[in-house]
């Protein structure tokens, strides 16, 4: 095979689905913009309009699963036919495969004179270690519905397992999905941090005295439990914005000194996090853009100090901290944190907050992938070479 430099390869790009503009969408658009004549390939597509060039104006060559019933608003039932769905994209002509996965995107077929580089924001963390978790919250952990959706999990894994040896190389967008990545494929993975739009949150260093957090309202990202938590210490204000299907336990738990506001726009969301005196943050998340975005803004953060948070926020015993971690998701564990926080808030500087975002910032990621693309082609390029010298 001749040598093709990188910039004039033939390039396909995967994405699981494409049904709105979050933290994995932000990452597709800066590979796109790495690679702006790729393809686009995905599940299913659903975004309605390419806003200020969302994805450089791009949509998405889709699957069968994009016209069946329902498609549109249910189309996380079909996650069961969405491994074969991937399996039909015919990317035979291309030299280079990216897949942006967090359930089955890298389950694309390619062949051995094609490199396939896959993105993992996590394995499917339903199917795997959050597995309990996940049924406990929807009320699957029992019955024989309960029994139908272990069952399609444990496919899922076997499935997910398959899928990972047609991958060449992964890049994990932490070092927490690194050792998940090991946990459940026995791959290694480079690590390259998602990208944050530090420049669309700029720095205000005069803060409020109310607290802020804000997300879409699902049962792991416990905003019920931070709700609660500000309950019981009326003499302090929260406000909650983001929607979802759990806002009415969140409602229901909100005392008077508790502001739901539900879905807002970013220019809301960005002058609320501004002002705000702490961002409060309780999941478990892979990586976590929020939490950036409110440091981007001078703003500390309060989270659980479990995944990829620890990478993101700088401690009390930093030298130049920019948040404070409780230890479990609990309500006693937020309040000692939010009483910890007063008494050290101090040491904790607007601008170092800031200064600890900007390590985050979209060039950085672009150049970072560009370099591991192109290293890796390299070493992909030389691997055909030596087999081909041995055929002969």
């Amino acid at each position: 095979m001749p040598n093709i430099k990188v910039q004039n390869m033939k390039v396909a790009v995967i994405h699981d689905w494409l049904t709105v503009y979050a933290g994995a969408e932000r990452v597709l658009e800066q590979i796109l913009l790495c690679y702006p004549n790729a393809d686009l390939y995905g599940v299913v597509d659903f975004i309605p309009s390419r806003e200020r060039g969302f994805l450089l104006g791009k949509k998405a060559t889709t699957s069968f699963v994009q016209n069946l019933p329902f498609a549109r608003t249910k189309y996380r039932q079909y996650l069961s036919l969405m491994p074969l769905a991937v399996e039909q994209f015919d990317l035979s002509g291309y030299d280079l495969v990216i897949s942006c996965s967090h359930a089955v995107a890298k389950g694309v077929i390619t062949g051995p004179d094609q490199l396939h580089i896959s993105y993992v924001n996590s394995p499917m963390r339903y199917a795997w270690d959050l597995q309990h978790q996940y049924l406990r919250d929807s009320g699957l952990d029992k019955s024989i519905k309960g029994w139908v959706a272990k069952w399609l999990l444990h496919k899922m894994r076997i499935l997910d397992v398959r899928t990972a040896n047609g991958v060449d190389y992964f890049i994990a967008n932490s070092h927490f999905i690194r050792r998940r990545i090991w946990k459940t494929y026995r791959r290694d993975a480079a690590v390259i941090y998602p990208p944050v739009e530090i420049s669309k949150f700029t720095l205000h260093e005069k803060k409020e005295d109310f607290y802020l957090t804000a997300s879409r309202l699902v049962p792991y990202k416990k905003i019920d439990l931070i709700a609660e938590t500000f309950t019981a210490m009326p003499e302090r204000k929260l406000i909650i914005i983001g929607d979802g299907p759990e806002m009415q336990k969140v409602r229901a738990k909100a005392g008077p000194n508790v502001l739901v506001l539900g879905y807002k726009p970013d220019d809301v969301l960005r002058d609320y996090m501004q002002r705000a005196k702490a961002f409060v943050f309780a999941a478990e998340e892979d990586f976590g853009i929020t939490p950036l975005e409110a440091q981007a803004c001078g703003t500390p953060v309060i989270a659980y100090s479990k995944g990829g948070v620890l990478e993101t926020i700088r401690g009390l015993d930093d030298e130049q901290p920019t948040g404070i971690f409780f230890a479990e998701q609990s309500i006693s564990a937020i309040k000692a944190a939010i009483i910890s926080f007063e008494q050290e808030a101090a040491r904790i500087l607007p601008v170092n907050c800031r200064n600890n975002a900007c390590r985050f910032a979209p060039e950085r990621f672009r150049a970072e992938f560009m370099t591991c693309v192109e290293n890796e082609w390299g070493r992909f390029q030389q691997t055909l070479t030596t087999a081909t010298s041995n055929e002969v």
